[in-house]
């Protein structure tokens, strides 16, 4: 049966793939992102995640079956707090009402493999306490230093994926049916990573970096198909979930702890 899948950053990279991926199974995709989708929106503002929520509640006629916040940056900038973190909950959260309808609710979350390095503690406090005017004003400062400007990014994923974990189970979510999970990519390559592994000292620096023993990088389909997955009717008990789609990062870097 054709489902309705709202998809963010769905104009490149992982959210392309998806969206062909779905629409080739015959499911109506509603694309987010800047501009070439269905619904152009920056997801960094509230005034942008509103307009989002009021766009796609409009052409979807107020029913979907399910959401993937895929939407990301990897800059070492305020805006990546902001994108990752407040704009993959803003869209959860804004799109949920949306779910009640369908039969087999579900929303899967982008997070990253960064969530296992070095984080802000000061930046995840604020945004796992939802507090937007401190966790940007601590963003703001941290990019004044390029020694903590690139922690934005890990910071986020991993207060991402953290947020995961405490609402899937919840009345809100669980309680009505919706299974929230999250994917977390190691390298991918998208247009952003391909400069860099065109070459062999490239690769090998990122690969030193981010070593992944089972088939290196990989292209954005094998995570859109975990998407996929995730947000189908088929999966009805994987809640809270964070799968390592990242080629065994995830086993090297923390080994059997599976905490």
């Amino acid at each position: 049966m054709a489902r309705t899948y709202v998809i963010t950053g769905e104009g490149s990279g992982i959210g392309r793939a998806l969206g062909d991926l779905l629409r080739d199974q015959g499911h109506r995709v509603i694309g987010v992102d800047l501009s070439g989708s269905e619904v152009t929106a920056d997801l960094a503002t509230v005034d942008g995640l509103a307009a989002m929520v009021g766009a796609v509640t409009e052409v979807s006629e107020g029913r979907i079956d399910a959401v993937v916040a895929n939407a990301g940056l990897a800059l070492a900038e305020p805006v990546t707090t902001a994108v990752n973190f407040f704009g993959a909950v803003g869209t959860v959260e804004g799109l949920r009402p949306l779910l009640a309808a369908s039969e087999t609710p579900r929303i899967s979350v982008t997070g990253s493999m960064t969530a296992l390095q070095p984080h802000d503690d000061d930046l995840l406090e604020a945004l796992l306490r939802g507090d937007r005017s401190a966790a940007m004003a601590r963003a703001e400062a941290m990019s004044e230093d390029p020694s903590t400007a690139w922690l934005n990014y890990p910071t986020s994923k991993q207060a991402l994926l953290r947020w995961v974990r405490r609402t899937a189970p919840t009345t809100e979510y669980a309680g009505s049916g919706i299974a929230l999970n999250a994917v977390a990519p190691g390298v991918v390559l998208t247009p952003m990573t391909a400069p860099l592994l065109a070459t062999a000292d490239g690769r090998k620096m990122v690969l030193d970096a981010v070593p992944m023993p089972l088939n290196g990088p990989a292209d954005p389909i094998v995570v859109a198909r975990l998407h996929a997955f995730l947000t189908a009717p088929e999966n009805t008990h994987l809640c809270g979930q964070c799968i390592y789609v990242d080629g065994g990062y995830d086993a090297l870097v923390r080994g059997d702890n599976t905490w």
